[in-house]
């Protein structure tokens, strides 16, 4: 009796030709996850082709795909580290070929590579609704945390100077990316943006907004504009990494940042904030900044999250 091919091969490091079957699968998965989970009729568009180049430029060689006996795409997983912080996202398997297993190799996979490369946090985001999601990840070790909270705030036009940008640096730049992974460095010893700063500002995806006291920066934020879904026009600043070296500093760049939203001519931020940094959620929240979303941040055991304790570090794992 014929029995269809169910082998997988990979993973694979995929390239840019790869976008669209990339595509195909996020939409197909994601869409089905909503689905599962209730909520009916939404359909997940297809990313930015340069959020792709950059998730997978970002993920180097932790970008991971597998294929089926076909040659065409089943799964994938972007495996990211900046520094010691490993993180795992997006990841998603095609709806057909769920329940066989290859979530787990996939993310066994995408741990056993973040160990390798030296990573002392390694976790994942995934929907706090999503219990089926909850429990896979907690059989393989990863152990529910705090939530990822996305606030948004609306940003009026305004006049006026427009904050420092590292794009602006001219022959400083080596010098401004040098000192963001220093305070970082002195409030998250080991972790280090300067990858994904030094991306976005080749790919023309966003910036990254410097705050200083005289000649010290106090704080930073990287921040992409470009749209997130295929198609769609560009609407709002997305910070990614954010670092401020006290709570005043992480007040005084909020402003800096609706001075960069304005100049980019965008009608809102949006800011992924770690629960565990409370003072910090409240003062957006004080600030006037909407609960728009929750992520659930899952951690691997005795891999954990070092939250500082001398200012606010917040790092995006989504992309």
């Amino acid at each position: 009796m014929w029995r269809p091919d169910r082998s997988v091969r990979g993973p694979d490091r995929p390239s840019l030709r790869d976008i669209d079957p990339l595509n195909r699968v996020f939409t197909d998965a994601f869409t089905d996850r909503y689905s599962r989970d209730g909520l009916v009729g939404v359909r997940v568009p297809h990313l930015n082709t340069l959020v792709w180049r950059y998730a997978l430029e970002d993920a180097g060689d932790g970008a991971m795909i597998w294929r089926d006996a076909d040659g065409q795409m089943v799964a994938f997983n972007m495996v990211h580290r900046s520094g010691v912080e490993g993180w795992m996202g997006p990841l998603a398997v095609r709806p057909d070929r769920q329940g066989e297993g290859l979530g787990s190799t996939m993310v066994r996979l995408g741990i056993d590579w973040l160990k390798a490369q030296g990573a002392r946090t390694i976790g994942l985001e995934t929907m706090p609704r999503t219990v089926e999601n909850i429990g896979f990840y907690s059989r393989l070790g990863l152990v529910p945390g705090p939530l990822t909270v996305t606030l948004v705030h609306d940003v009026a036009r305004r006049v006026g100077a427009p904050p420092e940008l590292l794009s602006a640096s001219g022959h400083q730049l080596s010098h401004r990316l040098d000192e963001c992974r220093r305070v970082t460095a002195e409030l998250a010893p080991g972790v280090d943006f300067s990858r994904e700063i030094t991306l976005t500002r080749d790919l023309g995806i966003g910036d990254t907004t410097l705050v200083r006291d005289g000649g010290e920066l106090l704080a930073f934020a990287l921040w992409h504009s470009t749209p997130l879904a295929a198609g769609r026009a560009k609407d709002e600043v997305r910070v990614l990494k954010l670092v401020a070296r006290s709570l005043p500093a992480f007040e005084r760049l909020l402003d800096a940042l609706h001075g960069t939203a304005a100049a980019e001519r965008v009608g809102r931020i949006a800011i992924r904030c770690q629960t565990e940094y409370a003072e910090a959620y409240l003062r957006l929240v004080e600030a006037g900044y909407r609960v728009h979303w929750t992520d659930l941040r899952m951690i691997l055991r005795e891999f954990p999250q070092h939250p500082s304790s001398k200012g606010v570090v917040l790092s995006n794992w989504e992309i």
